[in-house]
């Protein structure tokens, strides 16, 4: 019995970690964000990965919050892509999950590789404005 209830809770775990995973990068809009001087984040997942859920939580709040105390998160766009979908991948020169980009004036200012602490991305996001 204790078996059962374990997979059913690894199924239904995993499930929500896959739901709030969604393809939202677009070339156009990327170079329209970009041209527009908007800071841009792009974070890269995979299904079932709960590192790359727990980074796209954290950048779900910040863009909802829309700032971090006295620092506005207003001007910035935010994407994510799939790993697997290769030719964003190779746009961006991704190899791996749970990688996060920062753009301003249309180059790359950082990038990391399994960050999933709230305060460095924050602060990734911050030093980028």
């Amino acid at each position: 019995m204790k078996k059962i209830f374990i997979t059913i809770f690894c199924i239904l775990a995993f499930n929500a970690n896959a739901m709030e995973k969604k393809t939202t990068f677009n070339k156009e809009l990327f170079d329209k964000a970009q041209s527009e001087g908007k800071v841009v984040v792009v974070s890269s997942w995979i299904k079932y990965c709960s590192s790359c859920a727990g980074q796209m939580k954290i950048l779900n709040k910040a863009k909802n919050d829309g700032q971090l105390a006295d620092i506005k998160f207003d001007d910035i766009e935010y994407f994510s892509f799939e790993v697997t979908n290769k030719e964003i991948a190779n746009l961006l020169n991704v190899q791996y999950q749970t990688t996060l980009l920062i753009f301003r004036d249309n180059k790359e200012v950082y990038r990391s590789v399994g960050e999933t602490t709230k305060d460095l991305i924050y602060e990734a996001i911050k030093s980028s404005i």
